[in-house]
């Protein structure tokens, strides 16, 4: 583990030191586990996004995205 000096407003610092001791915790382990969760959080969202980009579930685009043919072809929709 790593140690790190954090600069914040007052009323951060006040706000973090109640929140740690209403979670029974330091406040380093509290912005710790908020930093891992944030971390966690911008992981899964980034892998959701290039997943969601690269899904095609019909045509044969040759990118993430259809072509404007492939997206205006009903015929494919009616088989």
């Amino acid at each position: 583990m790593k140690n790190v000096t954090v600069t914040m407003e007052d009323s951060v610092a006040d706000w973090a030191r109640m929140e740690a001791a209403r979670r029974n915790t330091s406040v380093s382990r509290l912005v710790g586990e908020m930093l891992a969760e944030k971390m966690r959080h911008d992981d899964a969202y980034e892998r959701a996004m290039r997943e969601a980009l690269e899904f095609r579930s019909w045509g044969a685009a040759s990118g993430p995205y259809l072509s404007d043919d492939e997206m205006y072809d009903r015929s494919k929709a009616r088989k």
